[in-house]
C-alpha cells in the first residue's frame, strides 16, 4: 500500500470516529440536559446562543480558508510527487483541522444542551457538524483545484 493509501485510509478512521463522537455528544446531551439539577438556566441567555452561532460560521469560514490552503494545494502538488512526505503531512494536517473544526460546532450543541437550551434548540449545531464531517471525507489527491 502507497504512503498516500495509508493516509486516506488514516484519515478515513478519524473521520468515522468523529462522525460517531458527534452522535455521543448527543447522546450525553439527552442524558446530562434533561437533569434539571445540572442545567443552569442563567446562563441559557440567546445571546449565548447567538455568539455560538456566530462562532459556527466563522469556523465554517474558516474551514474553507483551511481546505482552500492545506487540503487542496496539497493534494495538487502530491499527485506530482506521491511520496513527498512534507506535503503528505500538511495534506493530513488540513484533514486533521477541518475534522477538529467540525467537531467543535457540534460540541457547541453540547454545551448548550447541558447548560440548559432544548435539543430542538440545539439539533442545527449537531447537523451541522455531522455534516461538515461527512461531506468533507478524504479525496484522493487529484492534480487541478477544484
Amino acid at each position: 500500500m502507497s504512503t498516500v493509501e495509508s493516509a486516506i485510509k488514516i484519515v478515513r478512521v478519524l473521520q468515522i470516529a468523529m462522525l460517531m463522537s458527534v452522535l455521543l455528544f448527543v447522546m450525553v446531551g439527552e442524558l446530562v440536559g434533561s437533569n434539571p439539577r445540572l442545567s443552569n438556566p442563567a446562563l441559557s441567555s440567546p445571546t449565548l446562543f447567538y455568539a455560538l452561532s456566530m462562532a459556527t460560521i466563522t469556523i465554517v469560514g474558516v474551514i474553507l480558508v483551511v481546505r482552500r490552503t492545506l487540503v487542496l494545494q496539497s493534494s495538487v502538488a502530491l499527485a506530482a510527487r506521491p511520496n513527498d512526505p512534507a506535503t503528505l503531512s500538511r495534506w493530513r494536517a488540513g484533514y486533521v483541522m477541518t475534522y477538529a473544526l467540525s467537531e467543535a460546532v457540534a460540541m457547541f450543541g453540547l454545551v448548550l444542551r447541558v447548560i440548559g437550551f432544548s435539543l430542538s434548540q440545539v439539533a442545527s449545531f449537531y447537523v451541522a457538524g455531522f455534516i461538515l464531517l461527512l461531506f468533507f471525507g478524504p479525496r484522493r489527491p487529484s492534480r487541478q483545484l477544484p
